[in-house]
C-alpha cells in the first residue's frame, strides 16, 4: 500500500496526499540531472581547493566560539549552524558538527573546517530548532549528543519529523506547519515556507516539510531562511513577520546552477533578499565547511562581497563572517 501523508491538509497548496512540495515554485530537475551532474563534476575535478588552500582558508575564515560573557549574543557555527543567548537562555539551530554529513560515518561529505564548538561546551541549552531532514542540517550524532547532556531541551521540527525525534529519546518536540508558532524559551517562534525538499533514505522523499524560522523577542527579531532557493514567495515571510533586524540568508552550494537553483540561492539572490527584507543585519549562512556544490570553499564570500558592491548596498549589513564569531545583541540591530 502507497504511503499517504498523516498530516494532509487539502487546503493548504504545500501539502500533498503523498507528502509536501514547493506549490509556488515548479521542480526544474530533470530525470538524469544528478548523474549528469556527477559527471560533470568528476570530468572537470570539482570543486577545487580554496585559492591558496583549505590550511591558509582555516587561518584566514575559522576561529574557536567564544561563549564567554552573558550579554545577549548570535554565533554563526559554520555552515547552516547558528547559536543564540537570548536573557541567558541558549537556542541552536541545525547542529551539524560531526566530520561528515552522511548516513554512514565513512563516506560522504568530510567537513574542512573544524566545528568550532562541541556540544559539551555549552553551559545549557533550552531549545534546538530543525529546519529539514538533509544530514548537513539534522545530523543524528549531533542530536545524540544534545539528548545526552540536555535531555530536557526542546526540539521545534517541521511537520513529519517528530517520530525520528521520538525514536531517539527526544522528550519534549513541537512540530510546525508553515506560518504556525509556538513559545519555547522565552521566544515566539515561526515556521516559515522554504524552497526546497527533504529526504533521509531512498524512500522518504519529501514526506516530512521543510521550513525557515523567525524568532521574535523584546530584543530581536530573526529570520532564519534555513535551506531555500530563491522564490517570490519568500517575500511573505517579512511582510506577514517583519520587519526584521536580523537574518541569516544562505550564500552556497549553488553551483552549477542550472542544478542547484531550485534547492540553493546564490549570493546574488540571497543579496536581492536582503534588500527586499529592508537591509537587517544578515549573517551569511552554508557556506565554509561541506564541499556540497561545485564552488570552492572561499568562492561565496568573494561572490557575496561582489554583489553587494554591485547593489550599492551597505556591505556592513551583510558581509561573510569566520566561523565561530559572534555577535552581541544588547542593542537592537
Amino acid at each position: 500500500m502507497a504511503w499517504q501523508n498523516p498530516w494532509y491538509d487539502p487546503a493548504k497548496a504545500h501539502h500533498s496526499p503523498e507528502g509536501f512540495r514547493n506549490a509556488a515554485d515548479p521542480d526544474l530537475r530533470k530525470n538524469g540531472d544528478l548523474n549528469r551532474w556527477r559527471k560533470e563534476r568528476k570530468a572537470q575535478g570539482l570543486p577545487l581547493p580554496p585559492a591558496l588552500g583549505y590550511e591558509r582558508f582555516i587561518e584566514t575564515w575559522w576561529q574557536p566560539a567564544d561563549l564567554c560573557g552573558s550579554e545577549d549574543a548570535v554565533w554563526w557555527l559554520g555552515h547552516a549552524c547558528i547559536l543564540l543567548r537570548l536573557a541567558g537562555r541558549y537556542i541552536l539551530i541545525d547542529p551539524a558538527l560531526s566530520e561528515r554529513v552522511s548516513p554512514v560515518s565513512f563516506y560522504g561529505p568530510k567537513r574542512r573546517t573544524p566545528a568550532a564548538l562541541n556540544i559539551d561546551d555549552l553551559p545549557t541549552l533550552d531549545c534546538v530548532l530543525i529546519s529539514h531532514s538533509h544530514y548537513d542540517h539534522l545530523d543524528a550524532p549531533t542530536v545524540k549528543k544534545i539528548l545526552r547532556r540536555f535531555p530536557q531541551v526542546h526540539f521545534v521540527v517541521p511537520l513529519g519529523l517528530e517520530p525520528w525525534f521520538h525514536r531517539r529519546g527526544a522528550r519534549h518536540i513541537t512540530q510546525l506547519d508553515w506560518w504556525e508558532a509556538t513559545d519555547v524559551a522565552g521566544a515566539t517562534i515561526h515556521a516559515v515556507p522554504a524552497r526546497h525538499w527533504s529526504m533521509r533514505t531512498p524512500f522518504d522523499r519529501n514526506r516530512s516539510l521543510w521550513c525557515g524560522w523567525t524568532i521574535k523577542t523584546e530584543l530581536i527579531n530573526f529570520w532564519f531562511t534555513g535551506d531555500s532557493g530563491y522564490s517570490e514567495a519568500l517575500l511573505a515571510i517579512p511582510q506577514q513577520l517583519g520587519p526584521f533586524t536580523l537574518a541569516a540568508l544562505p550564500v552556497g552550494a549553488y553551483a552549477p546552477k542550472w542544478f542547484m537553483q531550485a534547492q540553493h540561492m546564490d549570493p546574488q539572490e540571497a543579496v536581492a533578499l536582503h534588500a527586499a527584507s529592508g537591509e537587517p543585519v544578515s549573517i551569511p549562512i552554508h557556506w565554509g565547511v561541506f564541499e556540497l556544490a561545485d564552488e570552492s570553499l572561499d568562492e561565496p564570500p568573494r561572490q557575496l562581497a561582489a554583489a553587494m558592491d554591485k547593489a550599492g548596498l551597505d556591505k556592513s549589513r551583510f558581509t561573510a563572517w569566520k566561523i565561530g564569531a559572534k555577535m552581541a545583541l544588547n542593542k537592537p540591530c
